[in-house]
């Protein structure tokens, strides 16, 4: 996929997370956050992108921090962020293979891997709602993104 076409894809996805975001916000469960939530995508080149919704900076600070190590470990392995702590946790393999040291793990979820219509991955991580609703919300800002640009 060509560079300007990645950068198309995730403004979409961006662009519907801004439509998505005050739903999930709006649940009680995924409140704590206050507004304050962030989403990271890594693209099959290295290059980073992302946004930071919400007023207060440290909070969106943190919550990015969180959503780049989660993208940047779904980057490393392959899998999601979930998925990788039970394989290695099971022995499946050895925790050296991919670098990441159990103290620098992200277990739980909201980092996975996505594949565009066009084949093209990325991996994303977001962060500020349950871990749930971390993958949901991105699940479905990429389904509505692929039925805008089509």
């Amino acid at each position: 996929m060509r560079e300007r076409s990645v950068q198309a894809a995730v403004n979409q996805i961006i662009e519907e997370l801004d439509r998505l975001i005050p739903a999930y916000s709006s649940n009680p469960a995924d409140a704590f956050a206050e507004g304050n939530v962030a989403v990271c995508i890594i693209d099959h080149e290295g290059m980073v992108h992302g946004k930071v919704w919400g007023t207060n900076k440290i909070r969106g600070r943190e919550f990015f921090r969180l959503a780049w190590t989660k993208a940047s470990q779904v980057w490393i392995t392959g899998m999601k962020t979930g998925e990788y702590e039970k394989k290695l946790f099971n022995g499946e393999f050895d925790e050296s293979k991919f670098g990441i040291q159990k103290p620098q793990l992200v277990g739980w979820e909201g980092g996975q891997p996505v594949t565009l219509p066009d084949g093209t991955t990325l991996s994303v991580g977001f962060s500020g709602f349950r871990g749930v609703n971390d993958l949901d919300v991105v699940v479905k800002a990429i389904a509505a993104a692929g039925k805008s640009a089509g």
